[in-house]
């Protein structure tokens, strides 16, 4: 299975091309430093010293700033990565 076949994949592949590039303030780049133990266990290779110390509370305080429902969809864009890193875990799991 791709990587871009996993849901969230939209999300994560843009992150991860920006924290390669040295962008650690995308909303991709910030949901991988969230998760960035649990994708790096699966399997997915990230530069550690692009990531950001508390990624949630910048990922909020990013979203409020353009945002009503900063919240809500805070909530949303973490059961995406979520799903993301399940697909990744069960993909990486049978191969």
């Amino acid at each position: 299975m791709e990587l871009n076949e996993l849901p969230g994949s939209e999300l994560i592949l843009p992150g991860l091309e920006y924290l390669y590039n040295g962008r650690n303030n995308t909303i991709g780049s910030l949901l991988i430093s969230i998760a960035s133990i649990r994708l790096t266990a699966a399997g997915l290779d990230i530069p550690q010293v692009s990531l950001v110390s508390e990624p949630e509370l910048a990922l909020y305080n990013y979203l409020q700033i353009d945002r009503d429902d900063a919240y809500s969809y805070y909530n949303a864009l973490l059961s995406s990565l979520n799903s993301f890193c399940a697909a990744l875990e069960l993909n990486s799991k049978y191969q």
